[in-house]
């Protein structure tokens, strides 16, 4: 079962990144990218795999090492949750990503490359957005999280 959970995980954010990827200007895409709600199934399968091995799940975060956390990722629960947990973390990363990119007005053409970057290797993915963002001034209002206007359509 845990096999089939594993795999699941990955199926349940799909969607989600799918969305920001293929249709980042499509309104209804702003508003779920804006939701923390998105990544609730994928925790849901988090604390199914992660409830048997709690008493190991807690052992390697409470007193952290190689050796517990290789204990820990031995199991196959173990290595589901902590499977999930990077599925779901990963997630809101790129929904904030997407969010700070239509903020700052990059183009999709240049986000979704870096989403899917993100999806496959997060920290690269993270890395090259950062360093995109750095030299990017906002096309908005201050204090404004997305922008008014996209490709010139009105998002409101």
């Amino acid at each position: 079962m845990t096999g089939a959970l594993f795999k699941i995980s990955f199926f349940l954010a799909a969607p989600f990144w799918l969305l920001m990827i293929l249709a980042p200007n499509w309104r209804p895409t702003a508003r779920v990218a804006a939701s923390p709600l998105t990544v609730l199934p994928v925790l849901a399968l988090y604390l199914i795999m992660a409830v048997p091995v709690f008493p190991e799940l807690w052992g390697a975060v409470r007193s952290p090492d190689i050796d517990t956390f290789r204990d820990l990722m031995a199991l196959a629960n173990g290595a589901g949750a902590i499977w999930a947990q990077v599925i779901a973390w990963d997630l809101l990363l790129g929904q904030w990503m997407y969010l700070e990119g239509r903020r700052l007005g990059i183009s999709p053409l240049v986000m979704g490359p870096l989403l899917v970057l993100t999806v496959l290797l997060s920290p690269f993915g993270l890395l090259v957005f950062l360093a995109v963002r750095a030299v990017l001034k906002p096309r908005t209002r201050p204090g404004s999280a997305v922008p008014d206007r996209v490709g010139g359509t009105t998002l409101s």
